[in-house]
């Protein structure tokens, strides 16, 4: 049974794309095709390069996420950095392409200058996911050319339509890491990372300007949140799966295990509906369907 996924962003949340794809498998499942933004596109790019669930948990699970934060000295405006993610991509992808990967694989960034999605398919896949995790504020934007690219969410928080275009006729599986837009209680700030002692983090925390930029995050959530449901009503899915980690915030340091376990547990109660969107009967109605649009 053939799929595409599309893995939406979600910062600490995104090692749920990992038990998702482990469950998929064990249901019989075939990944064909791979889309992300932000975390997801992290996890879409390793799956794509060869690494299995088991080892990409383990690489997760063993990283010192105090390390991953650090700025660089000429990088661009940001509160934090990316020095310690660029030294893991590279001992992850090394010179990697993306258009050299063993499963199509795509991800999503925007570009400030033009205000416009761009979605990347060649190069380098560490230049292409330091694009699509840059989340506007906290990590400095990718520069790659003429663009100025930062995380891919802005504009397409579950990359399904990107999906679609890599994947033909198969159905398009969207794995999304927010709650939905009616849940209450789940709208969480940002948290300063595990490099900053824990004494100082917490003074700063307290600070009006702190507590001013996080008011000012919630609301970027809340309108992601939106964007998120109305670009999922648009590009409609074949299947969603939504693992339960509202309640993680997006730089919370996290056991990589538990989160893991919460997308392998999020796959079981659609398989019934993932057979059937699937199977013979589905595919040849997407492939009547599409034949009409293009008519």
């Amino acid at each position: 049974m053939d799929i595409a996924l599309a893995l939406g962003g979600g910062g600490s949340r995104g090692t749920s794309h990992i038990g998702v794809i482990r469950s998929l498998e064990k249901a019989g499942f075939k990944i064909r095709a791979l889309a992300g933004t932000s975390a997801g596109g992290i996890v879409a790019a390793c799956y794509a390069a060869g690494y299995s669930p088991d080892e990409m948990e383990k690489l997760f699970a063993d990283t010192d996420q105090s390390k991953l934060y650090a700025r660089l000295p000429n990088s661009g405006p940001s509160i934090l950095g990316l020095s310690g993610v660029s030294k893991w991509l590279e001992e992850l992808f090394g010179d990697k392409k993306l258009e050299d990967l063993k499963i199509r694989c795509a991800m999503t960034a925007v570009d400030l200058k033009s205000a416009s999605e761009v979605v990347l398919t060649k190069g380098r896949v560490v230049d292409a996911v330091l694009a699509t995790i840059a989340l506007p504020g906290i990590f400095p934007p990718f520069s790659q050319g003429d663009y100025l690219l930062v995380d891919g969410g802005v504009l397409d928080p579950v990359p399904v339509s990107v999906a679609r275009s890599l994947a033909g006729n198969l159905p398009i599986i969207a794995v999304v890491l927010t709650p939905i837009l009616d849940t209450e209680g789940h709208l969480k700030g940002i948290h300063l990372p595990a490099l900053i002692p824990s004494p100082i983090a917490n003074r700063i925390q307290r600070t009006r300007i702190a507590q001013a930029f996080n008011i000012f995050l919630l609301s970027v959530d809340a309108g992601g949140r939106m964007l998120t449901e109305l670009r999922l009503k648009i590009d409609a899915p074949e299947c969603i799966i939504r693992p339960e980690v509202g309640h993680i915030g997006l730089l919370d340091k996290v056991n990589v295990h538990d989160i893991v376990r919460l997308g392998e547990e999020a796959v079981t109660e659609h398989i019934d509906q993932l057979k059937r969107v699937a199977g013979w009967q589905s595919n040849l109605k997407r492939q009547i369907r599409r034949s009409i649009s293009r008519n």
